[in-house]
């Protein structure tokens, strides 16, 4: 078949479920709780269906009365039952596929049930929604004229009693169809690579020669890739490699303080950004619009969703609620209950509503990955915005960081501790640190009142990180690869305490 043939085929086959995207789009609460209905009912005969009497479940207020709210600690032995071969515990079909969770740095591994439904309702589902919402706002998009080039985690699969497991990234391509891997590079060999420094050189032999219309990654990582792929070429951008590239991919980390970098290697200025926002356990959202900035919540792949309110999570008090019942601008965890059998799981994020009609959230961090040691309150989105806007006044550009408390100790005061790998540095890293203290007053209330006077907090301290620090830490944790990601922000000082003694220490 013709290319400019197969590329109008493909567009107009994705663009056909934008009609069934409408649907939840118009009737979203119904959509949820048709969700959730058809999830009780096919688990009804389940061990933990029974249970919890799903046979009997008529409502949201049926199911969230009965149902208690877990987190993966709660349902660890459930999952290591099912992983030792038995079957119908949680989930009524089979579940074979396990993805180990790289979502932190923590050195206990989670294994997430991945049920068939997961992989084809949710998994692949979303992927072409990605590209359907993606071509119906750029109709004139060519991406179909050549690859994808596409950065997943660096763990291959791993049988144990009969079941897999391995990067979701890993389960996925194992389970695509053919025309996937023809339409994607690297070959799927050397996505499965497991020596992340192996199989960067193996992604760069294979795809620099290929026609690359689309990228899809972790920007952290896929800005290794990148910077290699321009070191080995010689080139000076990336469309002097791949004139056709049109759009980037991207989750898994804040983008805000990659972008600048980005710019510079694709300098142009109609280039595409899409972000989406995915996990072992489920996809849940997807930038629906050009150059938006929030992203639409997908409410139809089988995931029916809760949150609970920030200033109520760990309290006595807490309480989820329903979509139907949540507001813009009040930042949530989220809870989520799938079709791989996971009930009312904690799965660690939290977001904020930008609308309500339709639904769409940004990401704004991690229930654990916060600072509020002392009465603080802060929390990622406050970081990545702060350090965006010191970057701009600045000229410097951030390659990694991270942050932690300065505990109290007598009578000196507490305080924040930052270690900042810099692409490009400031002249002068006293008035970044200054700049930085009052971008994040003006982001913070509760930081800008315990900075007050240095009553509580003193002004932070910010160090600067030796070249490479970041990636020698998560070598020496065995974490490199396309998943993994730095903890940003930390209510303790394990993390910081590590990377500091590295740091002093020569290369």
């Amino acid at each position: 078949m013709p290319i400019p043939l197969f590329n109008s085929i493909a567009s107009w086959l994705l663009k056909k479920r934008y009609h069934q995207i409408e649907l939840f789009l118009k009737y979203p609460d119904e959509v949820q709780n048709e969700v959730l209905q058809q999830l009780v009912s096919f688990a009804k005969d389940t061990e933990l269906g029974r249970q919890y009497g799903f046979e009997s479940v008529d409502s949201y207020q049926d199911f969230s009365e009965r149902v208690p709210i877990v987190n993966y600690e709660g349902i660890a032995n459930t999952i290591e039952r099912t992983r030792r071969g038995e079957q119908n515990v949680f989930w009524p079909t089979q579940i074979k596929w396990f993805a180990k969770s790289s979502g932190t740095t923590n050195a206990k591994s989670k294994f997430i049930p991945v049920s068939i439904e997961a992989l084809e309702d949710c998994h692949y589902k979303s992927g072409k929604d990605l590209l359907c919402l993606y071509l119906n706002n750029n109709e004139n998009s060519q991406l179909f004229i050549g690859k994808g080039l596409r950065l997943g985690g660096s763990k291959e699969l791993y049988e144990d009693n009969g079941t897999f497991f391995g990067d979701l990234s890993a389960i996925l391509i194992d389970n695509m169809p053919l025309w996937a891997e023809y339409s994607s590079t690297p070959s799927n060999r050397v996505s499965l690579m497991g020596d992340w420094e192996s199989k960067l050189g193996a992604i760069i032999q294979e795809s620099v020669a290929e026609n690359v219309t689309s990228m899809a990654g972790v920007p952290s990582w896929m800005l290794v890739l990148l910077n290699e792929v321009i070191k080995t070429t010689g080139k000076n951008h990336l469309f002097e490699i791949w004139p056709n590239l049109e759009v980037y991919f991207h989750g898994g980390v804040s983008f805000a303080p990659y972008k600048e970098q980005y710019k510079k290697l694709l300098p142009r200025k109609h280039f595409r950004y899409y972000e989406i926002y995915n996990a072992s356990e489920g996809f849940f959202g997807i930038q629906d619009r050009n150059n938006a900035d929030d992203l639409l919540l997908m409410l139809d792949y089988g995931i029916f969703y809760e949150f609970i309110p920030m200033d109520l999570y760990g309290k006595e008090n807490q309480r989820a609620m329903p979509i139907w019942e949540v507001k813009t601008g009040v930042n949530y965890a989220v809870v989520i209950t799938t079709n791989a059998g996971l009930w009312r799981y904690k799965i660690g994020d939290t977001v904020r509503f930008t609308s309500t009609s339709p639904y769409r959230i940004k990401v704004t961090g991690r229930t654990k990955h916060h600072i509020n040691a002392f009465g603080e309150e802060l929390i990622i989105e406050n970081a990545e915005e702060a350090l965006r806007q010191v970057c701009r006044k600045t000229n410097a550009q951030i390659k990694d960081y991270t942050a932690a408390p300065i505990f109290m100790n007598g009578s000196e005061k507490g305080g924040h501790e930052w270690l900042i790998e810099f692409g490009k540095p400031p002249e002068d890293i006293d008035y970044f640190t200054e700049f930085l203290d009052n971008a994040l007053k003006s982001l913070n209330s509760d930081y800008e009142a315990k900075r007050y006077n240095n009553m509580t907090l003193g002004m932070p301290k910010v160090h600067v990180a030796r070249e490479h620090l970041f990636y020698e830490w998560l070598k020496c944790n065995d974490k490199l690869g396309g998943q993994h990601k730095i903890p940003r922000l930390c209510n303790d000082r394990e993390y910081m305490d590590e990377l500091l003694k590295l740091n002093s220490t020569l290369v």
